[in-house]
């Protein structure tokens, strides 16, 4: 879900993703991600320069759970506030979510 989450705004080098997941190993990122291209989820770019680069991006049946995710995501914070209260309000701490604006996330949590 970590991964996938982070290319929610969109296609991430291998580099990227490494970084952005806290303590993965290079074994596991690479692992993970064959998985999600073999399920079809993801989707591995190799540009034609030197040195190599390689983004990885959703595929088009990869951006239809973007919802998902994003529900996910909410209820995740949402249970996480209500098991540890001192971490806050999760109605009104919208700093974790990936959302690109308020409107979705606000359209999301009606629909939630």
């Amino acid at each position: 879900m970590t991964i996938l989450n982070r290319l929610l705004s969109g296609p991430k080098r291998y580099g990227e993703l490494h970084r952005s997941v806290a303590g993965i190993t290079e074994k596991m990122l690479t692992q993970q991600l064959r998985e999600l291209e073999e399920d079809q989820i993801v989707e591995r770019k190799i540009y034609p320069v030197v040195p190599p680069k390689v983004e990885y991006s959703f595929t088009e049946s990869g951006k239809k759970l973007t919802d998902v995710f994003k529900a996910l995501e909410i209820w995740g914070s949402n249970f996480q506030h209500r098991i540890n209260p001192t971490l806050g309000n999760a109605d009104h701490d919208k700093n974790c979510y990936s959302f690109k604006d308020e409107s979705q996330l606000t359209e999301l949590i009606e629909r939630t």
